[in-house]
């Protein structure tokens, strides 16, 4: 082999050799990339689960306080219809009491000395409804007068529009006690719905499930 074939022939060996590094790096790279490639896929992938994991949960969450909001809604509505049921039931109890004369009587004296004692004016004027007026005004007098409270209590002419009971006022006007069916109605309308709201429909989320 002379001199030119030796180099040809280390020529080509270094070049084969070259070549196999530079596949090997070349194969290396390629392991690496796809590796690379791998890892970044699965992070996407893991971030794409946990995104839309993410998205489910707010989307749940909404649809629970929606749920919520709706079923708040509904025992709301419950309980202002027990309350106007309890009402309406006092309602016709107290027409009822107004149509028993002894009872309904007893029961204008108990408010007139309650007033009596809340009241610190002497003079006190008394305001019922048309009927009430023309049955008390020829024993208003004996009525009062029965009372001992010390306190001067005047029948007034002029009628109020109420079921029944009365309203007392002192003569300025300044000071009143609404003993009406009505006024007593409304002072105890607020304790029904409060009483509806701890005792039978207690709120969400006090120790109950959905």
């Amino acid at each position: 082999m002379n001199q030119v074939e030796a180099l040809e022939k280390a020529i080509l060996e270094r070049a084969e050799l070259m070549a196999n590094e530079c596949h090997s790096r070349a194969e290396a790279g390629r392991k690496n990339i796809l590796r690379e490639a791998s890892e970044r896929l699965h992070l996407r992938e893991e971030k794409e689960t946990l995104l839309a994991k993410s998205l489910a949960d707010r989307a749940y969450l909404r649809k629970v306080q929606a749920d919520e909001l709706k079923l708040h809604s509904k025992m709301d509505h419950m309980r202002w219809n027990l309350v106007q049921v309890v009402v309406g039931r006092l309602q016709q109890r107290m027409q009822a009491l107004t149509q028993d004369e002894a009872k309904y009587t007893e029961l204008l004296k108990a408010f007139l000395q309650q007033a009596a004692k809340q009241i610190e004016e002497q003079r006190l004027m008394v305001s019922v409804n048309a009927e009430d007026l023309r049955r008390l005004k020829p024993q208003w007098e004996a009525l009062t007068s029965s009372l001992a409270t010390g306190k001067v209590f005047e029948l007034k002419e002029e009628s109020i529009e109420t079921i029944g009971g009365c309203l007392i006022t002192t003569a300025d006007k300044r000071v009143q006690i609404d003993h009406t069916f009505e006024g007593r109605l409304s002072r105890l309308e607020r304790k029904v719905h409060q009483a509806l709201v701890e005792r039978l429909l207690p709120p969400i989320g006090d120790g109950q499930a959905l």
